[in-house]
C-alpha cells in the first residue's frame, strides 16, 4: 500500500512542485506515495466564494473561516492524520516524521493570511505542527516539507534500510562531519582517523565530533537528549 498525501490549498498549482524530482519524483512516478490536492475555495458557500474574514477584535490582516476550512477537511478526511501547518504548531520532528511515514499517509492543511479561525482545532483532530521558527507566506513549503521528510523515509526510495540511521536527529544529535577526495584540498587534509580502516577508531570519532557540534550548534538537543552520554551507535561500527 502507497503512502497517501492530500493538501488542502488556496494555491494548488504550486504542487508538486520540488516534490516532483529527484528522489520524491521518482518515488511519485513509481507509486511508492501518491499526492492529490484540494482547492479550499471550493467549498466557500457564498457567491464571492469567499474564504477568509477580518479578525474579531480587530487587527490587520485576514483570517481563513471555520465553516469553508471544515467543509474542505470533511470531504477528505478518512482517518489519515490530518496536519495544519502553522507557526503557532508543535515543532515537526524526526520522531515523528517516522510515526507519519509508517502510517498510510497523512492529510495537510495549509494556512494563508493571518492563520486559521481557532474554532478548528476545537471542532477537528487536527494536529499543529511548524516547521520552524520564522514566518513563510504560507503553509504549501512547510507541506512539502512534512512530504520530502516522510517519502525519503519509505521502503526502497532511499535504497539501502540503514541510509537514515546516522543522520542528524535521529539520535539527538547532529550528523558527524563528512569527508572525501581529493585527500588534501587547499591544504586541508581528510582527518587520519577517516583514513585508518579502524572501524571502531572511527565509530568514536564520528560520535565524539556529532556531541561536539551539537554542543555548539545546538546546545538544546543536548539538554533535550542527553546527547553526551549517548553511546555511539552499533550501526556505525558496521557501516562501512
Amino acid at each position: 500500500m502507497s503512502f497517501r498525501s492530500t493538501v488542502l490549498t488556496l494555491y494548488p498549482e504550486m504542487f508538486p512542485g520540488p516534490l516532483g524530482v529527484s528522489l520524491a519524483g521518482r518515488a511519485l512516478s513509481e507509486g511508492s506515495w501518491s499526492l492529490d490536492t484540494v482547492q479550499i475555495r471550493d467549498f466557500a458557500a457564498d457567491k464571492h466564494r469567499s474564504v477568509d474574514d477580518t479578525p474579531a477584535g480587530g487587527g490587520a490582516g485576514m483570517v481563513l473561516k471555520p465553516d469553508v476550512l471544515a467543509a474542505a477537511l470533511d470531504s477528505v478526511a478518512d482517518g489519515r492524520p490530518m496536519l495544519a501547518l502553522t507557526p503557532r504548531g508543535k515543532p515537526l520532528s524526526q520522531a515523528r516524521v517516522r510515526e507519519l511515514a509508517a502510517g498510510e499517509g497523512v492529510i495537510l492543511l495549509c494556512g494563508r493570511f493571518e492563520g486559521f479561525d481557532e474554532r478548528i482545532f476545537e471542532a477537528r483532530d487536527i494536529e499543529p505542527v511548524s516547521v520552524g521558527d520564522y514566518v513563510l507566506s504560507g503553509g504549501e513549503l512547510g507541506a512539502m516539507i512534512v512530504l520530502d521528510a516522510c517519502v525519503r523515509l519509505l521502503p526502497g526510495v532511499m535504497g539501502a534500510a540503514s541510509s537514515g540511521e546516522e543522520e542528524s536527529f535521529e539520535t539527538g544529535l547532529l550528523e558527524y562531519p563528512h569527508y572525501t577526495r581529493p585527500v588534501d584540498w587547499e591544504g586541508r587534509t581528510i582527518p587520519e582517523v577517516l583514513r585508518s580502516g579502524d572501524h571502531a577508531k572511527i565509530a568514536a570519532w564520528r560520535h565524539a565530533k556529532a556531541v561536539e557540534d551539537t554542543r555548539l550548534r545546538r546546545p538544546d538537543l543536548i539538554e533535550r537528549h542527553g546527547g553526551a552520554s549517548q553511546a555511539p551507535p552499533s550501526g556505525a561500527q558496521r557501516k562501512k
